[in-house]
C-alpha cells in the first residue's frame, strides 16, 4: 500500500462511538415535591378501622411508586414507615336527575406504621 492509501484509510476509519447513556424517564411524581405526592388523608369507616393495626390511608399521586410514598410520610410526618400498601381505585360512572357524571380514578396508599409511631391526620401538614 501506498502512503496515500494509508493516510486516506486512516481518516475513513472512524474512532468508535461512545455509548449513548440511557435516558432516564422520570415521572411526574419523581420530579414534585414529596407536598405533590401526598393529596390528602381519606377519612371513612374502613380507612379509620385501621389504626388498630397502626394503619393510615392517603389519597397519592397517580404515578407516584411506593419508594416515593414511603419517603413523603417518613420526611412530612417524621415517622417510620414499616410497609407501604397501593392500589388504584378506578372511578365509576353515576347519574344525577338523567345526565352521566363520572368519579375520577384514585390511588390509595394505606401505609403501616413502625410500634410506637402515630399520625394525626386530622391535624394536617
Amino acid at each position: 500500500m501506498t502512503a496515500a492509501k494509508t493516510a486516506k484509510a486512516e481518516k475513513s476509519a472512524k474512532a468508535p462511538k461512545a455509548p449513548k447513556a440511557k435516558k432516564e424517564n422520570h415521572s411526574a411524581a419523581e420530579l414534585a415535591p414529596l407536598y405533590d405526592v401526598i393529596l390528602s388523608p381519606v377519612i371513612t369507616e374502613k380507612a379509620t378501622n385501621g389504626s388498630q393495626y397502626n394503619q393510615v390511608t392517603f389519597r397519592v399521586h397517580g404515578k407516584a411508586n411506593k419508594p416515593q410514598i414511603r419517603r413523603a410520610i417518613e420526611a412530612l410526618f417524621k415517622v417510620k414507615v414499616e410497609a407501604v400498601n397501593t392500589h388504584n381505585r378506578m372511578g365509576k360512572t353515576k347519574r344525577t336527575r338523567g345526565r352521566k357524571g363520572f368519579r375520577s380514578d384514585v390511588k390509595i396508599a394505606i401505609i403501616t406504621l413502625a410500634e410506637g409511631n402515630t399520625i394525626d391526620v386530622t391535624t394536617g401538614l
